[in-house]
């Protein structure tokens, strides 16, 4: 967690407006949260912190590539990734309770990690579903890989339609 305190950003001295604050979040940030998806990533965030009277607004664009694995051939491949988020901060010198919405920063907070907030919106943006691309069309692709799941499904086929169960099955509703 050490590495994480990069990503703290001292509030208390910023005067009031727009500041921008820009990170490079790779594969050691990652490591830093355990269970991670993420393993490999090479992302460039850049964060506007809008510091107004009452709030903090961070306006997060995070832009890059994370390495995933399809999930057709099991080859490893870069998958671009584009994050827009927004998180809001006030100010509050009343204890409230926890918001997912909202941080709520006391009188005693001179900074904001923004280092969860990232693993957060990345992690969330990691597609459900990863290919590589339409049947071997990428360099990635590993096409042995794709020739024995097309014999293999050949082969079901071939079974399906060759077992007399099932034609036996059919004539009950007759």
């Amino acid at each position: 967690m050490k590495s994480l305190k990069t990503y703290a950003i001292p509030f208390t001295g910023l005067k009031l407006g727009k500041h921008v604050f820009e990170y490079d979040v790779k594969d050691d940030f990652f490591q830093e949260f355990e269970y991670s998806l993420v393993k490999k990533a090479d992302l460039k965030c850049v964060v506007e912190l809008e510091k107004q009277e009452t709030m903090i607004i961070l306006d997060f664009d995070i832009e890059g590539t994370i390495g995933v694995t399809c999930d057709k051939c099991l080859s490893d491949f870069p998958q671009p990734l584009k994050v827009q988020e927004q998180q809001i901060a006030r100010f509050s010198d009343e204890e409230v309770a926890e918001d997912d919405e909202i941080i709520t920063l006391g009188k005693n907070d001179h900074e904001i990690n923004v280092a969860s907030l990232i693993y957060e919106y990345v992690t969330v943006a990691v597609p459900f579903i990863n290919t590589c691309g339409d049947e071997g069309n990428t360099p990635y692709c590993d096409k042995d890989m794709l020739d024995k799941l097309a014999k293999l499904s050949a082969n079901d086929e071939q079974t399906e339609q060759a077992d007399p169960r099932w034609e036996a099955l059919k004539n009950l509703n007759n």
